[in-house]
């Protein structure tokens, strides 16, 4: 098992001795051992394999050691034998000077830059030797590492790949994982990356390279011809548990329909050495003989770096063109790939996601470092949009395009295939955690700047500042701060991309009729908890507590519910269960905290599957045989045990209104415990289950920075009378090789389920029909994943999350792992967590109404992307923005932009990288539903030009896009990412 490094562990030198090199002797024994190795490898049935013994016996006998005249005499053996060429139909191997050096794994980050002196000068040495000889390097982090630490190696480098020696590859700004980061963060990858290159070494990468990465989304084939790349390399899928891949040199088609040219190298490697085991190895493994006849040959020490060595290359230049072996040449990815394009009229495609069956734990394992991932995807995101904002509305405002730049390569960096998946050892994952407070306390600043610089000369009072980032309309639950330290609750509407005035503390409007909140619990037998009082029957219509039928407020008013316009829970048993009911969803919890029912009430369809149970954590046994942090094998559903909670544990939280709340306790083990508050807000069509870090290290934004409705925050109490103490909801996770998850079984048969990854969603089988269904019984999902039939499904998602399953009907999320190597302190601890539940029936609609938050009705029969659950999964992760106004904050709500389709999604807005285009926005949209669709954006900021653009932001010559009444028409096809610049009007401030 491989364990983290011991800093105690010593070395002792007992021996040191000086030695003479004789090349001669050495050119001999490099011979020697390619002969016999062609003797070994070509078999007994092979002429050629009975010359190679014969050549390498007649060398024996002629050579003297004692007399250095006789090594000429073995040479030229050596040479009539070499000298024997094959013919013209012999595979051409495209040998590769590379070295893989992780960017952290074993060592923390700055042991990598040493890595990477070390293992350069090594390259640059063998290519002042060696004229003929290639190297290629990726990840432009660690390009940049040498830059700064060491000038005159990096010049050095410079001067090779000018003259072809020295090849930049990848694209990309390190070697990324290939699954959990979101869409534009692997587009960040690649426009760092590129323009990285482009300025140190005047031309950009041409091929994506990442070998070593534990899986590949179906989006990347998209995203690479987007920043101007259309070859990929990699071998990770060779390492595939189940099945074996069936090709090597392949088109690779992506969700959009994007195709690729691919190659895995038939060997199976990135560190070759040069043996002709190897070599014979590269011909033998290739899956797709007769339709291409060249392969890679990727040779040099990898992983903790080295390199390549002058004996590899003495042996790779010695097999050059051997008859019996395939073709031998020094070459370069540009002439692989253009041999490879050449012949490709015969290659097979594949379609949708590169998945690896391996280390499929890596979904789980640090996470503190999956939720440090999400959390910080979101803060740029949205330091991104304000800062844009800002800029489009005032002509003083700097856009912090240089602190940007930093915090987003710091996320960058952290996302190395070997940190965010949570395979590194303590050293490294303490690193990634402080890059992660690094960006949350300048994002945090940042966020400030903006805001100020949007409230800046407005005539309203000073207050708070309510921001929506997400591009469409909300209403919704804030959590407002008060004097004292307190907060209330408000129902408050934001416009799309764009903000609102909080609402005053004493405001009151009435509003639309919409069903508050109630929460019903059952205390003793024949009695019921309701709004703090014990009474002996269920509410009935009209009897609401006093002040429960303030529940909300347009904007920033409060909204009163008539009487007769809301429905409610039935009746219980006498058990201690509670029911949520907020006239959308029906929730009732057992006295544990297990979901018993889940209703739509328009329908009255139950989610749950019947006789079973919802919200129910399971412990598993998590044992791999080898890669413990990186692995959960399948025999790991054998031990599967529920874990059972104690009855009566469950308690009222929030009574009902705006928020009803229940939370329970939970003993996972002897070791390890769990509080949870289950919430339902007014007009949500989901129930959120959270899970709160109780300590410990920071969890992000600072208290006023999303007060959100997810419980009260830290240091806050809500304002409203609670019969019971509201704890602070925590897991305390101290295990060892044991898997915990949450399981919900849906009342719904579908033989695939949807999970979403970058920029759209595909299916996954939810059976285990053939080796290809089994292998992935734990996949990866990003903010949701649902399990639907037709007119009816389940949704389940979560806000930092990412390993996930479904099985028949059970949809299982999973929550922590507890590994030993090569971090043995992995996961323990105090986590955080949200998961939301979402049934869904039809679309919905607003019924017909003078104001813009009336209530949702039910439009017509549809899937889960005519209910909303792609924007429900957006809203969990995207909070609004409670943002104190250092002056007066607009007086009036305003919006930036809109989209007159929910299948579109604009994920990111950003000043533009050219500094020629510093009044210059970049918008990216993608289609989220898998459809072709038109859509219309509206703007209304003052929009000189609009023209589209790759993900480079290199503009599309026939790109223009007419302008009509401050709105664009573009058009998408299924899952498709597009770009375009928005050139500003400088505002008259």
């Amino acid at each position: 098992m491989i364990a983290a490094p011991d800093p105690e562990k010593m070395f002792q030198v007992s021996r040191a001795e000086l030695a003479v090199f004789h090349q001669d002797v050495h050119k001999l024994l490099v011979v020697l051992e390619l002969l016999l190795g062609m003797a070994k490898g070509l078999g007994e049935d092979n002429q050629r394999s009975f010359q190679a013994l014969y050549t390498a016996n007649q060398m024996v006998n002629v050579c003297d050691p004692a007399q250095p005249k006789t090594f000429s005499v073995a040479q030229a053996l050596a040479c009539q034998f070499f000298g024997q060429h094959g013919g013209e139909s012999q595979h051409t191997l495209h040998a590769m000077g590379h070295c893989h050096i992780d960017t952290a794994w074993l060592w923390p980050f700055e042991e990598t830059v040493r890595k990477c002196a070390r293992s350069w000068v090594t390259a640059v040495q063998l290519m002042e030797r060696n004229p003929e000889f290639i190297f290629v390097c990726s990840q432009a982090q660690q390009l940049l590492w040498v830059k700064s630490h060491y000038p005159g190696l990096y010049t050095r480098l410079q001067e090779f790949a000018c003259c072809g020696q020295f090849v930049p590859v990848g694209g990309t700004w390190v070697e990324m994982d290939g699954n959990l980061p979101s869409g534009e963060a692997m587009v960040r990858q690649f426009l760092q990356g590129q323009n990285f290159f482009l300025q140190e070494f005047g031309k950009m990468c041409s091929e994506f390279w990442l070998p070593d990465t534990f899986g590949y989304s179906a989006q990347l084939p998209q995203i690479m011809l987007g920043c101007g790349i259309g070859r990929f390399l990699t071998q990770k899928l060779s390492w595939n548990l189940v099945n074996s891949f069936p090709h090597h040199t392949f088109f690779w088609e992506g969700l959009d329909g994007s195709r690729v040219l691919t190659h895995f190298p038939p060997g199976n490697s990135y560190g070759m050495q040069g043996s002709v085991e190897e070599v014979l190895k590269t011909v033998t493994n290739n899956r797709d003989k007769g339709r291409t006849n060249h392969s890679a040959f990727l040779f040099g020490f990898g992983d903790g770096g080295g390199g390549p060595t002058q004996t590899m290359l003495d042996r790779l230049k010695r097999l050059g063109n051997t008859d019996g072996l395939p073709r031998v040449q020094l070459s370069s990815p540009g002439r692989l790939f253009s041999a490879l394009e050449s012949t490709s009229g015969q290659l097979c495609t594949w379609v949708g996601e590169l998945f690896l069956e391996l280390h499929n734990g890596t979904y789980t394992s640090q996470a503190q470092i999956k939720k440090g991932n999400r959390e910080c995807e979101r803060i740029l995101h949205d330091v991104e949009l304000l800062s844009s904002l800002a800029l489009a509305r005032s002509a003083q405002f700097l856009y912090p395009a240089a602190q940007l730049q930093c915090l987003w390569r710091l996320l960058l960096l952290n996302q190395f295939h070997d940190v965010v998946p949570g395979s590194c050892i303590q050293l490294v994952a303490e690193d990634a955690m402080c890059h992660y407070k690094d960006i949350r306390s300048h994002g945090n600043k940042l966020l400030s700047t903006a805001a100020a610089a949007l409230c800046a000369g407005e005539p309203g009072p000073e207050g708070l500042l309510v921001v929506n980032t997400l591009p469409w309309k909300r209403t919704e639950v804030l959590a407002l701060p008060k004097p004292g330290g307190a907060h209330s609750l408000a129902l408050v509407t934001v416009p799309s991309m764009g903000f609102a005035p909080a609402p005053a503390p004493t405001s009151l409007q009435p509003l639309v009729p919409q069903q508050p909140v109630f929460v019903v619990q059952e205390v003793s037998p024949g009695g019921f908890r309701w709004g703090g009082d014990v009474v002996a029957a269920p509410p009935q219509r009209g009897s609401e507590p006093a002040g429960l039928q303030q529940v909300g407020r347009r904007g920033c008013g409060l909204l009163e519910a008539p009487a007769g316009s809301v429905s409610r829970p039935p009746p219980t048993k006498p058990d201690g269960s509670v029911t949520l009911d907020n006239g959308i969803i029906r929730v009732r919890l057992d006295p544990t905290g297990r979901l018993s029912s889940l209703v739509l009430v328009a329908s009255g369809r139950e989610a749950i599957a019947e006789g079973a149970v919802g919200n129910q954590f399971v412990l598993f046994d998590d044992v791999p045989l080898y890669w413990d942090a990186w692995d959960v094998m399948d025999y790991h559903l054998e031990t599967r045990r529920p874990v059972l909670g104690q009855v009566r544990t469950l308690a009222v939280g929030t009574e009902g209104g705006l928020r009803g709340s229940a939370w329970f306790l939970l003993q996972l083990s002897p070791n390890s415990r769990l509080s949870q508050e289950v919430v339902l807000d007014v007009g949500c069509p989901y129930v959120r289950f959270h899970t709160e870090v109780a300590g410990g290290q920071g969890s992000g934004y600072l208290p006023w920075m999303r007060l959100v409705g997810m419980g009260p925050a830290p240091g806050l109490s809500l304002s409203l009378p609670s019969p019971h103490p509201l704890p602070c909801p925590q897991v305390h996770w101290h295990e060892a090789h044991k898997f915990l998850k949450v399981e919900f079984p849906a009342r719904v048969q579908s033989p695939q389920a949807t999970y979403e990854i970058q920029f759209g969603h595909l299916q996954r089988p939810t059976h285990y029909n053939t080796s290809w269904d089994w292998a992935r019984f734990e996949v990866w999902t990003h903010r949701w994943m649902d399990l639907s039939e037709h007119g009816f499904g389940l949704a389940l998602l979560n806000d930092c999350k990412y390993g996930a399953s479904v099985h028949g009907n059970v949809l299982s999320l999973s929550l922590l792992r507890a590994p030993k190597a090569p971090d043995a302190f992995a996961d323990m601890g105090r986590h955080e967590f949200t998961y939301a539940l979402m049934p869904h029936k039809a679309a919905w609609e607003r019924i017909p109404h003078f104001l813009p938050c009336a209530p949702l009705r039910p439009a017509s029969p549809g899937s889960f992307q005519d209910a909303g659950v792609i924007r429900a999964a957006y809203t969990l992760n995207f909070p609004l923005l409670a943002l104190p106004a250092p002056g007066p904050a607009p007086a009036a709500a305003w919006s930036a932009f809109s989209l007159s389709t929910p299948a579109v999604v604009l994920e990111t807005v950003k000043q533009a990288e050219a500094p020629a285009e510093s009044r210059t926005l970049l918008l990216r949209l993608y289609e989220a539903y898998g459809s072709h669709v038109d859509c219309w954006l509206h703007t209304s900021l003052l929009v000189q030009e609009a023209v589209l653009c790759d993900f480079l932001e290199r503009r599309d010559p026939a790109g223009q896009l007419p302008l009509s009444d401050a709105s664009l028409k573009l058009t998408f096809s299924p899952f498709q990412v597009r770009s375009l610049l928005l050139v500003l009007q400088t505002p008259s401030d």
